[in-house]
């Protein structure tokens, strides 16, 4: 199951054979309005942590932020926020809804494997970026996560689940998560709490900390 019930994009003769998950593949799920991964609004998780003071206002990074829904509230929130993006589509949009709404925040467009900060964050919002990693570079992607943290930083993650083996989303499963996020690094909460999902599954939310 992809986040589209429709079929995947072809990017077959503009980015070539191989263009699945790169930035052609995500410029063209949204050149083809393929976006269903996208709520319209920031994550109801995100507003009760915000709303509960859980996650106060301190530097913090949303890689895969998409059209930046998030980014809006966390700098609506007065936060100093990261956005950082594959496709170009993505940061045009979070760029046009800040400056229409006079917020500021640093966008990028870059690969998440090559983006390398200043300096490290205190907090990250991870959403619908790991699911949509093809799962042979998720030790990877959790080593760079882990390397954006501040010691004692805090991971905000939403992990998609989905009975499908194919992805886009891949399937986050908890016993997965919690070798991937491993206990010699990572603090993890009591419970992951549910949370529906647009496209119908559900996403299971909690708050790890960085060791």
């Amino acid at each position: 199951m992809s986040f589209d019930a429709r079929p995947r994009p072809s990017t077959e003769g503009i980015c070539g054979p191989s263009a699945a998950l790169t930035r052609c593949y995500w410029q063209a799920r949204y050149d083809q309005g393929q976006t269903s991964w996208d709520r319209g609004g920031a994550s109801p998780t995100l507003l009760r942590w915000l709303a509960t003071g859980e996650l106060r206002p301190c530097r913090i990074l949303v890689p895969g932020c998409g059209r930046g829904h998030e980014v809006i509230a966390l700098a609506q929130a007065g936060f100093d926020v990261t956005g950082v993006d594959f496709a170009p589509a993505a940061i045009t949009a979070v760029q046009s809804r800040l400056g229409s709404e006079g917020l500021a925040a640093e966008i990028l467009q870059s690969d998440l494997f090559t983006y390398r900060p200043d300096e490290p964050f205190e907090a990250i919002y991870e959403q619908t970026c790991l699911c949509a990693l093809s799962p042979e570079r998720w030790a990877d992607y959790e080593e760079r996560l882990a390397g954006w943290l501040t010691p004692g930083g805090r991971l905000f993650a939403a992990f998609m689940q989905t009975d499908s083996v194919d992805g886009p989303p891949f399937a986050c499963a908890p016993d997965v998560m919690r070798r991937l996020f491993a206990t010699d690094r990572w603090v993890w909460p009591d419970e992951l709490v549910p949370q529906e999902h647009p496209t119908g599954l559900v996403e299971l939310t909690g708050m790890l900390r960085r060791r």
